[in-house]
């Protein structure tokens, strides 16, 4: 696998050169090793600042359409939810937003850059923290955290200063030296989000961010986002079940269900535009009641006896 190569590949290199280490965690930003990963970006054409812009996009498996037609942007700066019930369309989107998937047809755009004809610049505009963990659990935080400088090509100069930065910031700099296998659910966490943030992305994509997490967890990370967010301007879009967090986290909410975006707009907007009193009764008034199932191909269906409202 991957994972291994890499590892053997970081076994060798820590023999020849004990001085520095890396990991074999998040391989799969590679960078074109010509390019410094501090190099400036082209600027954003659109006048309206939007950082992420998706417009008409659609994924298609043979006839079931996951993603139908979906439009909307995201400003700079911005924290965005992204909301559904299981299988509404949210994991397709990302995978189409983060250069995981070809949409069927649509067009999106990452700092200005399109996904599929920029592939390495859109993914040198973005970093990522997944439902399941990505980190090498052998290996060291540091070491998590300077291999993944390595793949975006850091300069040295500024890599290990970076590096203890943000550890700081997550309140792991004390930990760095420990294996991550050591690490408990909420240390990876802030471990994840820490190295998603090390190469100065432009955009924050977050995928059920606090999922298993105690609330004290949730709320500490939540203050490391907010805190970087408002210094360093990142754009965060991000996925969640506990509506009570993106109620309050999220500037504005964009709701998907069976594929298609039905409702966008503020917390407050959309509890207003529901006549309702939170954010989880107003996702619950656009989206249902019903119970729903995950089937294959990441589609959705309401179980037997059951009536979507």
């Amino acid at each position: 696998m991957v994972i291994n190569f890499l590892r053997l590949i970081f076994k060798a290199w820590r023999s020849l050169n004990t001085s520095t280490n890396f990991t074999s965690g998040c391989f799969l930003f590679l960078c074109d090793n010509k390019k410094d990963a501090g190099q400036s970006m082209k600027s954003i054409a659109q006048a309206d600042d939007a950082m992420i812009r998706v417009t008409g996009l659609v994924k298609r498996y043979g006839d079931f359409l996951a993603v139908d037609n979906i439009s909307f942007t995201v400003r700079c700066g911005e924290i965005f939810a992204f909301l559904g019930p299981n299988g509404a369309g949210k994991t397709t989107t990302i995978k189409m937003l983060t250069t995981l998937l070809k949409p069927s047809s649509g067009q999106v755009l990452l700092n200005g850059f399109d996904p599929i004809r920029e592939q390495d610049a859109a993914r040198r505009s973005f970093g990522i923290v997944f439902q399941e963990s990505s980190l090498d659990n052998e290996l060291t935080a540091r070491e998590n955290m300077v291999f993944h400088a390595v793949l975006y090509n850091i300069p040295k100069s500024i890599r290990e200063k970076r590096i203890k930065m943000l550890l700081e910031l997550v309140q792991l700099w004390d930990r760095k030296n420990e294996q991550v296998k050591k690490f408990s659910g909420g240390m990876k966490r802030r471990l994840e989000i820490a190295r998603g943030l090390l190469h100065l992305p432009k955009i924050f994509f977050l995928d059920e961010p606090t999922l298993g997490l105690d609330p004290q967890t949730r709320n500490l990370l939540w203050e490391y986002i907010r805190e970087l967010n408002k210094k360093e301007r990142i754009t965060v879009f991000f996925t969640t079940h506990i509506m009570e967090e993106a109620e309050r986290a999220a500037d504005r909410v964009a709701i998907i269900d069976h594929g298609k975006i039905i409702a966008q707009g503020s917390p407050q907007e959309l509890t207003e535009q529901t006549g309702t009193a939170s954010l989880e009764e107003a996702f619950l008034a656009l989206t249902g009641k019903a119970l729903r199932e995950e089937v294959s191909g990441g589609n959705s269906r309401i179980p037997r006896g059951r009536h979507h409202r």
